[in-house]
């Protein structure tokens, strides 16, 4: 079935599950030379009213996701991952990432952490048993 996979799509959002997940995604994009897709959701829920209304504060938190999806980007290329590309996102990652993300890039592969960064959501796993009951795709979730 890996043989099968050209394209991977990663999601990331600094939790330790996450970085594992990374990880494990470049080893697959190496071995089996298949691109790989950065994706990291800028939460709405994150951001207060006052914060949303502040085009600064946004645009500021938008420029810091970015820059840090390079690094991501970089990691990638640097273990050897031939075709690395990053896509940001803003909304519920779960919800985000199955109905416009994989839509949108077509991927073989979803590979998620178990645990979310923060919130009380983060001891249920939600995100990614979200995304794992609802994605049109495989998924595989890294603990």
């Amino acid at each position: 079935m890996l043989k099968d996979i050209k394209k991977i799509l990663v999601g990331v959002d600094d939790s330790d599950d996450a970085i594992k997940a990374f990880d494990f995604a470049i080893d697959i994009a190496r071995e089996h030379d298949s691109e790989l897709v950065i994706v990291s959701v800028l939460e709405d829920d994150d951001v207060s009213v006052y914060q949303a209304l502040d085009k600064d504060y946004v645009h500021g938190e938008y420029n810091s996701l970015k820059a840090h999806m390079l690094d991501y980007k970089e990691k990638a290329e640097n273990e050897g991952v031939k075709k690395v590309s990053t896509i940001i996102s803003e909304g519920d990652p779960g919800e985000t990432i199955i109905k416009d993300v994989i839509s949108q890039i077509k991927p073989d592969l979803l590979v998620i952490g178990s645990l979310a960064k923060k919130g009380i959501a983060r001891h249920f796993g939600s995100q990614a048993a979200y995304m794992a009951k609802h994605a049109p795709i495989s998924v595989l979730v890294v603990r």
